[in-house]
């Protein structure tokens, strides 16, 4: 076998996935195992989302002198699963998909967040059509029970759980909007622009993709405006595969974190990817701060 794989080798073509049953083992394509993939949670429209992670996979390939290429994916289920089946390397996940993907595959490792995911938070907003008043404590969410109601994708943290959370909180259920269940825009920009239309009447989600649409002047004022801001929580983080030290080289995953964490407005590329991450800086996570997500995870059955 190792004579056979050598002449491939030397012929130069790709090495097709083998599967040793007796084993247990896998040999990856030569070109799977020197290509780092990364991905992230399908959050905002796929235009922004390929310049940001474009320009982000150029900077790892010259940081760490490996190729990398961004591979997305179609929702955040898929995000989860391509991390677990190791179709994607390093992934920027949301809160309860990154609490999902590490269950799901032991050994990997929270590397990085924003500085402003240790306190993330959440908008609900509304037509302003809908004769929805601005909410000052939880218990106001009571006054969108009747409404047509939209969340993001069914596993944002942002546009779903936490917002389901708060909700719950209020003594307010799905079932108690309009219809008896809650609609699913499947991103936050698309809630947005469900509610600004009048499609549904108020939803919730990322407060940082909201303040960039306002910037952008994405948002008409007079058709949709915030009714509350969720109290804060622990958000998105960067999540490595385990073994990457295996394929890459001792102490690749260091590297990494350290690539992640030393971006900066030092550079055009660098200042592009970190406004494109709505953030100043990365800093270091850790796995026990995602604990209390994991615990509002299973009480709403997105974890079991």
């Amino acid at each position: 076998m190792i004579n056979f794989l050598e002449r491939v080798r030397k012929k130069g073509a790709v090495v097709l996935l083998a599967f040793f049953c007796s084993q247990g083992a896998t040999v990856l394509p030569l070109k799977a195992q020197s290509t780092l993939r990364i991905g992230a949670i399908p959050d905002q429209n796929p235009e922004r989302l390929n310049r940001r992670y474009g320009q982000l996979a150029a900077e790892l390939s010259d940081k760490l002198k490996v190729p990398v290429r961004y591979v997305p994916v179609s929702n955040y289920p898929a995000a989860v699963s391509a991390f677990r089946a190791g179709s994607l390397d390093f992934v920027w996940f949301g809160g309860l998909t990154g609490v999902q993907a590490r269950l799901q595959t032991p050994g990997a490792q929270v590397l990085a967040q924003r500085a402003i995911d240790e306190k993330f938070q959440s908008v609900f907003i509304a037509n302003t059509s809908a004769d929805l008043q601005p909410i000052s404590s939880i218990d106001g969410l009571k006054s969108l029970k009747g409404k047509r109601f939209t969340f993001g994708s069914e596993s944002s943290t942002s546009g779903r759980l936490m917002p389901q959370h708060f909700l719950a909180k209020a003594g307010v259920i799905p079932k108690q909007f309009a219809g008896g269940q809650a609609g699913f825009s499947g991103s936050h920009d698309a809630t947005i622009a469900l509610v600004q239309s009048g499609s549904y009447q108020a939803g919730a989600l990322n407060e940082l993709v909201w303040d960039v649409a306002v910037r952008n002047g994405k948002v008409d004022p007079t058709k949709v405006k915030v009714i509350w801001k969720t109290p804060p929580y622990v958000d998105y983080h960067w999540l490595a595969r385990p073994k990457l030290d295996q394929r890459f080289g001792k102490g690749f995953t260091t590297k990494l974190q350290k690539a992640i964490l030393g971006l900066t407005p030092t550079s055009e590329r660098q200042k592009n990817i970190l406004e494109l991450f709505a953030a100043k800086r990365f800093i270091p996570a850790q796995e026990s701060e995602y604990q209390s997500i994991e615990q509002v995870g299973r009480q709403l059955g997105k974890i079991r």
